[in-house]
């Protein structure tokens, strides 16, 4: 019943801003307001979310590129209302998103970078290209480096591709550690799986790091805080 319940109240919301979205009302002030509304319908089933870091937001002047581990479908839906709305954010998402029914036409709204996820060189490229346009017009993007959802962290799966936008585009790179796994991975439509309120919801933002050199030692620090980050959320 509490699966149904989110998964009803979060098709609603995906419908009402699509059709804001056509109209061309949609912008990034409802983004922010409807990640906010999805995380309540996650509290109201009785999900326990925790935030940690939003502190180290504070003195971070935009844009910047936010980097993650990715695990379900909640934080593409929910990432920009936790970040804020001094952050104004697009996504690196793969192509197909942008023909789901409804949801496409808010992913196009927000202008976010569709990549392949299937040839990697020219992946590379549109995120290039891409991302630093978006980040030269204010808007910060939101990357996760995994090729898939993974509800279990594996650092050989984890590119750079985030840490090498914020140096070609001198901006700082904020790690995010998220465990989501709360809303499990569906059998029949793979974004619609089981909602689960024991699991706990965790947001862990870490402070920006200003890329030198190649940026692996950076790439390494993200890594290790999302480890550790997510080490305190399972226990």
């Amino acid at each position: 019943m509490k699966t149904l319940k989110v998964h009803l109240n979060v098709i609603k919301k995906i419908i009402s801003s699509a059709n804001l979205a056509q109209r061309g009302y949609y912008n990034h002030e409802e983004l922010v307001v409807d990640g906010l509304k999805i995380l309540d319908f996650f509290r109201n089933v009785g999900c326990k979310i925790t935030i940690k870091g939003l502190d180290n937001l504070k003195h971070v002047k935009p844009p910047c590129v936010f980097i993650a581990n990715h695990m379900s479908t909640l934080e593409t839906l929910v990432l920009p209302g936790i970040i804020g709305k001094n952050f104004k954010a697009t996504f690196v998402i793969k192509n197909s998103l942008l023909k789901y029914p409804f949801f496409g036409r808010i992913l196009a709204a927000i202008n976010s970078i569709p990549v392949t996820r299937k040839n990697p060189k020219e992946d590379y490229r549109i995120v290039m290209q891409e991302g630093l346009k978006r980040l030269e017009q204010g808007i910060s993007v939101i990357v996760f480096p995994q090729a898939t959802r993974q509800t279990v962290f594996d650092p050989a799966q984890f590119n750079t591709l985030g840490v090498k936008l914020a140096k070609k585009a001198s901006v700082p790179a904020v790690p995010i550690a998220l465990r989501t796994d709360a809303w499990g991975t569906g059998t029949i439509l793979k974004d619609f799986g089981r909602i689960d309120p024991s699991k706990p919801i965790c947001f862990f933002i870490g402070s920006p790091l200003y890329i030198d050199n190649k940026g692996m030692e950076e790439h390494l620090q993200i890594i290790r805080f999302i480890e550790q980050s997510l080490k305190k959320c399972y226990n």
